[in-house]
């Protein structure tokens, strides 16, 4: 089981940080995901592009409940 451990949100404007911490924490799953894919033959730009398409969904279903 995958473990993410946020501290407070930042405030004000800070769009950086968020971006830093969110990174910090899924730059080593999105790593494994894309190996494991190479590992049996996919290509690495269309796993790539995939993981960007399934966070634009996910941002996009979350805006209209908001």
């Amino acid at each position: 089981m995958v473990e993410f451990k946020f501290g407070e949100p930042p405030v004000g404007d800070a769009a950086d940080d968020i971006s830093t911490e969110c990174q910090r924490q899924l730059q080593p799953i999105i790593n494994q995901i894309v190996q494991a894919a190479v590992a049996a033959g996919w290509n690495q730009k269309d796993v790539l592009l995939a993981l960007v398409e399934t966070a634009w969904d996910l941002y996009e279903k979350r805006r209209g409940d908001l």
